[in-house]
């Protein structure tokens, strides 16, 4: 199974919401090479971390591609650039962000890189050696509840391929945190 993540919570000035924002990255996804299996409800989250920012919309789908992790990141990045995304600085408000949750069970960088590579590059940011980019599954998913909540809508017996925990699993776990982030179904 493929999941993306998408949030925004900015519009470009010609879409008129981020919830139009998501709309017009689903509907370019087909041209290239990315079909949409299943996507959840739309949903509201403040900012995480927690700033001044406008809230996000964020949902989650699962796709079909014949395209290799590596291809569908790069198309998922210039699906970005078309709708108006320039990355600047990490964490900060955006028209449109797509990220790769997972691809079906591979862990990028592979667990017979080293034992501690996938958790070095996706535990406290604190990359020890040089890594890939790209991090499967996307290395903050399951402290998240704009993705969790979402991915809870379309299959929440995923299992994390590195972790061994469900979907639910995590969510439930992160309920119980007050720090997490306010979230609310639109």
């Amino acid at each position: 199974m493929i999941l993306i993540g998408l949030g925004s919570n900015l519009s470009d000035g010609n879409l008129a919401s981020p919830r139009s924002m998501l709309a017009a990255a689903l509907a370019e996804m087909p041209a290239w090479g990315i079909d949409i299996v299943a996507l959840s409800h739309f949903y509201e989250s403040e900012p995480v971390p927690k700033s001044d920012q406008p809230w996000f919309v964020n949902a989650v789908a699962v796709v079909e591609t014949g395209l290799s992790p590596e291809d569908l990141l790069k198309n998922l990045h210039d699906i970005e650039t078309k709708l108006g995304r320039t990355r600047r600085i990490r964490w900060e408000a955006r028209v449109i962000d797509l990220d790769i949750i997972a691809y079906d069970d591979r862990i990028y960088p592979s667990p017979d890189d080293g034992p501690d590579d996938w958790h070095n590059a996706a535990g406290d940011g604190h990359i020890t050696h040089q890594v890939q980019d790209m991090v499967i599954p996307h290395p903050r998913m399951h402290e998240r509840l704009f993705v969790l909540k979402p991915l809870m809508d379309i299959c929440p017996e995923w299992i994390h391929p590195v972790f061994g925990k469900t979907a639910q699993s995590f969510a439930c776990e992160l309920a119980a945190q007050e720090d997490k982030g306010l979230i609310r179904q639109i």
